[in-house]
């Protein structure tokens, strides 16, 4: 499989080149020639497979022969060792939870397949060491720190807004040490964004690091997200109505790759892009007219993005026709008011604990159906609520239990730096 930028379809790669450079050398994104068709067999028998099993054909065409079968098994198993649920919470709506790893955020799978990949390339090559450069919004540095921690021949570096993540997201990035190293920066993800993207075209950090990104801008962190959805459907499949999926979205890559495992034929009818006050999406599917606006601080920070990287990537899906993109997607935004206020009320009706994300995926869910009754809705569960504990108590009126795996580095002491300017990034890259 060879990958194209979307800047230039005549500037190509290989899928190691890919995950090992993040970007183009144009600044585009990449993007795979073909999407793979999964024959109706596959479907038939998906009963009988594992999860690894459902996982390894969904993306062997994808990695092609640059990672042997073998090796590609052994990613995909460490990957995939926990489960994702499909849990009831009302007539015709079903929650997809997809906090059940390491860090209990649904980036643990991204993070894990990618470290594999580059883990593999590295051992095999003579690439050096390489410097993971990422910014997050939330979650996505706790994975990538849990994912690539003492994985040898790499060291990562994680941008994040200052007092723009929960406390717990913070102590998750910050406190492992090793090879993981935080920078405190001052101002929004998208800020910390644009950085990283400028330290990818800065000759004179190139030249002292080899970069890549594992914001979901990389392929490798991009593509397995397709997983959750083949294994939603696995636990669906029987259901007599159409389905649709809500999904919180921030960044776009999760529902990208949702509607890219529609296009390889995956039963689900349509998408919800569920945002919060951050509407740049619902915006443009209203307007046809994309506006890129600052990013606004919200309950579910995550989502915080004025910007989406991969929305490009959902656009080519379609073509960019419009028409084609509105048949298979909609999407709603909500501000923190509705969401606490959902938090609040799924609990008392349901006994179910939604997190600020989960709890805009549902509303998302919610508003469509309104619209189209007959169809079976799943709205996912981004993050553990444990994550957002004060704003999730305050809704419910009541304690949540704090998991084991976030016991552990609650005491430990937060070591970060913090910068300004793309500068003091670049200084701390040199240095």
């Amino acid at each position: 499989m060879k990958y194209f930028s979307l800047n230039n379809r005549e500037n190509t790669s290989s899928f190691e080149n890919a995950v090992v450079k993040g970007l183009a050398s144009d600044k585009g994104l990449y993007f795979p020639e073909r999407i793979p068709q999964l024959p109706k067999g596959f479907f038939d028998k998906i009963d009988e497979l594992s999860q690894m099993e459902i996982a390894f054909e969904v993306i062997k065409d994808y990695v092609g022969d640059e990672i042997p079968e073998n090796e590609l098994k052994a990613i995909i198993d460490q990957t995939l060792d926990f489960n994702f649920p499909v849990v009831p919470v009302e007539k015709h709506i079903g929650v997809l939870e997809l906090f059940h790893g390491p860090t209990l955020a649904f980036k643990d799978v991204g993070a894990r397949f990618m470290a594999g990949c580059l883990g593999y390339f590295i051992k095999k090559g003579n690439l050096g060491n390489i410097t993971v450069l990422v910014a997050t919004s939330g979650d996505t540095g706790g994975a990538v720190a849990n994912g690539f921690l003492g994985v040898e021949g790499i060291d990562v570096v994680i941008l994040y807004p200052k007092e723009k993540v929960s406390g717990i997201q913070e102590k998750q990035l910050t406190t492992l040490g090793q090879n993981i190293r935080a920078l405190e920066v001052n101002g929004s993800f998208d800020d910390c964004q644009d950085m990283v993207k400028r330290a990818f075209l800065d000759e004179e950090i190139q030249k002292k690091r080899q970069l890549t990104s594992a914001n979901s801008i990389n392929v490798a962190r991009w593509l397995p997200q397709m997983f959750y959805y083949f294994l939603a459907w696995k636990q669906l499949k029987d259901k007599k109505e159409e389905l649709v999926f809500s999904v919180p979205s921030g960044n776009f890559g999760n529902i990208c790759a949702g509607l890219m495992a529609r296009e390889m034929g995956l039963p689900i009818k349509h998408f919800i892009a569920a945002n919060n006050t951050n509407d740049v999406v619902t915006r443009y599917l209203e307007t046809e007219k994309f506006e890129p606006k600052p990013s606004v601080h919200t309950i579910s920070n995550a989502m915080d993005i004025g910007n989406p990287s991969n929305f490009v990537r959902v656009l080519e899906i379609f073509q960019n026709e419009f028409k084609n993109l509105k048949e298979a997607l909609s999407s709603y935004s909500f501000d923190d008011e509705k969401t606490k206020k959902a938090i609040k009320e799924v609990y008392r009706k349901d006994s179910y604990v939604m997190d600020p994300h989960g709890a805009v995926g549902y509303l998302g869910l919610k508003e469509f159906l309104k619209e189209n009754p007959e169809y079976y809705g799943v709205f996912l569960e981004t993050a553990h609520p444990v994550k957002f504990l004060e704003t999730v108590e305050a809704a419910i009126g009541k304690k949540i239990e704090i998991p084991d795996k976030v016991k552990v580095f609650m005491n430990k002491e937060k070591r970060s730096e913090e910068i300004s300017n793309y500068d003091d990034l670049k200084q701390y890259l040199l240095k």
